[in-house]
């Protein structure tokens, strides 16, 4: 373990990227300013995530001062196309009709800036699910939150439980935040 020479702020609102850096033995504030999630739509499908957790760095970079911020941002690929959060219980259970039986990617971009420096980058992991019946997507969304989670599940709940029936590279990315990525990173900054 290293010290850093500033306050960690993590600018993200998910409870799984806070657990995860907590358990990575990091203390850290949370600062979260809203950003609209778009980009441009000849953007390459492994840039979306990057892309996005810089938009979302450079949105509090003004009001950085002796800290350094970490965003992120995850998008799941399926076949060239960017599944995003559902709207809703119909988007949802038809994002996971798609992915069931395919394999698809988990991107994360994530952005560590200090006012003097800026490290973004990628991780991609290989997601292969079994074919899923509807009943089984049914009682996921009944059961469990799939709103706030790219291609609407979580790996850490009953679907990636049942339903995925191998990865490819990290699993913390799937769940939004690569952690030795991150880990690695954050030693870049150390003292």
């Amino acid at each position: 373990m290293f010290t850093l020479p500033y306050t960690l702020i993590l600018g993200s609102a998910s409870p799984r990227r806070q657990q995860l850096l907590q358990g990575m033995g990091f203390e850290f504030i949370i600062r979260v300013k809203e950003v609209e999630e778009s980009y441009p739509p000849d953007l390459e499908t492994t840039e979306v995530a990057e892309f996005l957790a810089r938009k979302k760095a450079e949105a509090q970079r003004k009001d950085l001062k002796n800290e350094l911020l970490i965003t992120a941002d995850t998008i799941v690929a399926l076949e060239g196309e960017v599944l995003g959060k559902p709207a809703d219980y119909n988007d949802a259970f038809g994002l996971l009709r798609k992915q069931s039986g395919k394999k698809q990617t988990v991107f994360t971009g994530v952005c560590l800036l200090t006012q003097d420096d800026e490290i973004s980058f990628t991780v991609a992991t290989d997601v292969f699910f079994r074919q899923l019946t509807e009943t089984e997507i049914r009682y996921y969304l009944d059961h469990y939150q799939p709103y706030d989670k790219a291609g609407s599940y979580g790996v850490q709940e009953w679907m990636g439980y049942v339903g995925v029936s191998r990865i490819e590279g990290s699993y913390t990315n799937v769940m939004g935040f690569p952690t030795a990525e991150v880990y690695e990173a954050l030693g870049r900054f150390a003292l």
